[in-house]
């Protein structure tokens, strides 16, 4: 399919919609990427220092995570809206509002004096984070043409993908050589370095500033029914997601009641939005073959990527008693390997159809979490690093070519919102994929230890034959007789919770590779995009 234009336009692209005016587009491309680096990195690195948090401000563990869900919860809700608010306020001026918001923030959590002054802070933190990225993508989109997209993106990408990997063991080591309030602090400067460069090298493109001029030319209408079932809808499911575990699911009156809430919100904005002429979200992108299925892909991504980030390190910290650095290190040589591809992906997609390179992302996915489904209890750090490292190959063949062809037939006016979508995508995705995985790590504990636990009797002659042994092991050490026999039976249970702990991880990475294999069909969906025009006529 192609979108050339007879005036020498390809994609919907055109360069006065470029917003690096008279600047190298890939320098501009490393600009908005320090923003999004910093936003990134904030959802999970506050991750590791919740323990801290909670003993400096006296409050309880399960306080603390409000100090994550609420950051979240904000999150969500602008993401959503965040095109809207680029096109109506301009997406250069939304952009730095977003990243003054965000510095501002940071600070404030930095000095925050009890648990409701850091919430509140996380919340506005949030509110200028969710707007950030959409800008971002956006600014790419339109500064580059669609055959050197990809290139553009394997520079963002870098920053997206990297950043949740980078997070835990960043956080661990500063909360563990400073204090906890540095894991907010370091955003600060980071967010006047982007707030400079932004003002100075990034330009509000011509035909982007038409188009809000003629969206205000016909009265600023504010869909605020719109506005409030999506942020009652996405904010109390992001709640549901993040808490729902911690508070038994629907066996809890507050879980349920925010699910309803989030369930009756969401339907109820499918036909309010459908009607109107200037929706603050645009439902009809989901319905594009194209863009629908690069959602579910990008759904996927966030699950496996997320899930992984977190299922990894705690898996390696209560099992194999790894320290927070050393278990963040074992991702490290992950994000290494992304870095690496991303460079060559972004080139690929100038010649492979995206279709492709998903279906090879997808299945690689899929593999590195069917290598962890061989877990034992003496895995060495090879093992696990390995299964990050296949991971961190094919985390760039699925996140370059699903942003890159998710813009592919989407009219220039619509990428805000295109990108506002695909990042609600990534971001509800992580949640799925965290809240599925710490759901099933607990279900199936249950089961497991349900089924191994019939062994461990009196009766049962391999019960007996183990103690027997281990009462001798342990009489050799020095023991008495009736003490080694109760150090038997200690071992046992504890080999035994053990063994039911990998199990239950083994399902969750078995759950995992299927969504990776799931991606493949949805990726094949896809229709193949003219590879050749944009590149002839740019």
């Amino acid at each position: 399919m192609s979108d050339a234009t007879a005036d020498g336009t390809a994609g919907g692209w055109s360069p006065e919609r470029s917003a690096a005016g008279g600047h190298n587009p890939y320098l501009i491309a490393f600009v908005v990427s320090i923003a999004t680096f910093m936003e990134v990195l904030d959802t999970t690195i506050a991750n590791v220092a919740l323990r801290h948090i909670a003993g400096n401000l006296a409050i309880g563990i399960d306080e603390s995570t409000y100090v994550i869900t609420s950051y979240l919860v904000a999150n969500a809700i602008v993401l959503s809206i965040s095109g809207w608010l680029a096109t109506v306020i301009g997406r250069k001026r939304f952009y730095m509002i977003c990243v003054a918001t965000f510095t501002l923030a940071s600070l404030l959590c930095g000095f925050a004096w009890n648990l409701q002054s850091l919430v509140l802070f996380r919340i506005l933190q949030g509110l200028g984070g969710g707007g950030m990225a959409t800008s971002e993508q956006a600014i790419l989109a339109d500064s580059f043409p669609p055959a050197k997209r990809g290139q553009a993106f394997a520079i963002y990408g870098v920053a997206v993908v990297v950043a949740p990997v980078v997070g835990p063991t960043l956080g661990g080591w500063i909360t563990d050589t400073y204090s906890w309030h540095w894991v907010f602090l370091i955003n600060v400067p980071m967010g006047l370095l982007s707030l400079f460069l932004v003002g100075s090298l990034v330009s509000e493109p011509s035909g982007a500033e038409e188009e809000r001029r003629r969206l205000l030319s016909r009265g600023l209408r504010f869909d605020y029914l719109g506005f409030i079932f999506i942020a009652v809808g996405l904010g109390c499911l992001e709640f549901v997601l993040d808490e729902g575990q911690r508070n038994d699911w629907f066996g809890s009156s507050m879980i349920t009641a925010f699910a309803l809430a989030s369930a009756l919100s969401l339907l109820a904005l499918i036909p309010w939005e459908l009607m109107r002429e200037d929706p603050i979200v645009d439902i009809r992108l989901l319905g594009q073959r194209q863009f629908g299925a690069c959602f579910l892909v990008m759904l996927g991504t966030g699950a496996v990527l997320i899930a992984t980030t977190q299922m990894l390190p705690q898996l390696l910290q209560t099992e194999l008693n790894y320290t927070a650095m050393l278990a963040g290190l074992v991702l490290s040589p992950g994000g290494i390997i992304t870095m690496i591809m991303m460079p060559v992906v972004g080139r690929l997609i100038s010649v492979v159809q995206p279709k492709y390179l998903l279906v090879v992302g997808a299945a690689i996915a899929a593999v590195s979490m069917w290598h962890l489904t061989g877990l034992t209890g003496d895995i060495t750090y090879g093992y696990a690093a390995w299964s990050r490292v296949l991971l961190g190959l094919g985390l760039p063949f699925l996140f370059l070519p699903v942003t890159t062809a998710s813009y592919d037939g989407v009219p220039p006016g619509k990428t805000n919102q295109a990108s506002a979508l695909i990042n609600v995508a990534r971001n509800l995705g992580g949640s799925m994929g965290v809240a599925l995985a710490q759901t099933l790590l607990a279900q199936r504990a249950q089961f497991h230890q349900s089924r191994l636990i019939e062994h461990v009797a009196p009766s049962d002659l391999g019960y007996q034959t183990t103690i027997d042994a281990m009462s001798r092991f342990f009489q050799a050490q020095g023991s008495s007789a009736s003490d080694a026999a109760s150090q038997a039976i200690a071992w046992v249970g504890v080999t035994l919770q053990r063994q039911v702990d990998l199990l239950a991880y083994i399902d969750v990475f078995w759950t995992l590779a299927i969504i990776g294999v799931i991606m493949i069909p949805v990726a094949l969906t896809l229709r193949s995009i003219d590879l050749t025009a944009p590149a002839k006529r740019h």
